[in-house]
């Protein structure tokens, strides 16, 4: 399954830090994996472990936007073929239950244009409830030079 590998080291043994497959530290430290991000979409998953737990015994709130976060970053940047970088300005996230287990975010791009790219994203429990949905706008960028 796409996104599923560990990300391949480029030449002169860096991680890449663009592209569909870009390392990002915090991002692999928590597990979130990519499943697919093409056309303005992206899935993404994780498995909550002990850890990223709250006092209630729920996935925390944090490690739940960062999830929401990455889906709606990667369904922008999908939007252009990861031809640029893009960071997030805002995000608006509604908590509707506590999320447990392995956990499924979509990441949509609704609309924007050249300079920003507004998204909405929703997080799904292995019984397919809704956990969360955030709404986010992002701001494009240019590539990084030596990325």
């Amino acid at each position: 399954m796409k996104g599923m590998e560990p990300p391949q080291q480029a030449a002169g043994g860096a991680l890449p830090r663009t592209g569909p497959d870009r390392h990002v530290p915090f991002i692999a430290h928590l597990g979130i994996r990519r499943e697919r991000a093409e056309a303005g979409e992206a899935v993404i998953s994780l498995e909550l472990q002990p850890h990223m737990l709250n006092n209630h015994g729920a996935g925390h709130g944090g490690v739940l936007m960062a999830l929401l976060d990455a889906a709606m970053a990667h369904a922008a940047l999908s939007r252009v073929d990861y031809a640029r970088e893009v960071v997030t300005v805002d995000m608006h996230v509604g908590f509707m239950k506590p999320a447990t287990g392995r956990l499924v975010a979509t990441g949509r791009a609704t609309g924007g244009g050249r300079s920003v790219c507004f998204c909405e994203a929703r997080i799904e429990d292995a019984d397919g409830r809704l956990a969360a949905q955030a709404m986010g706008t992002f701001r494009y960028r240019e590539l990084t030079r030596g990325a």
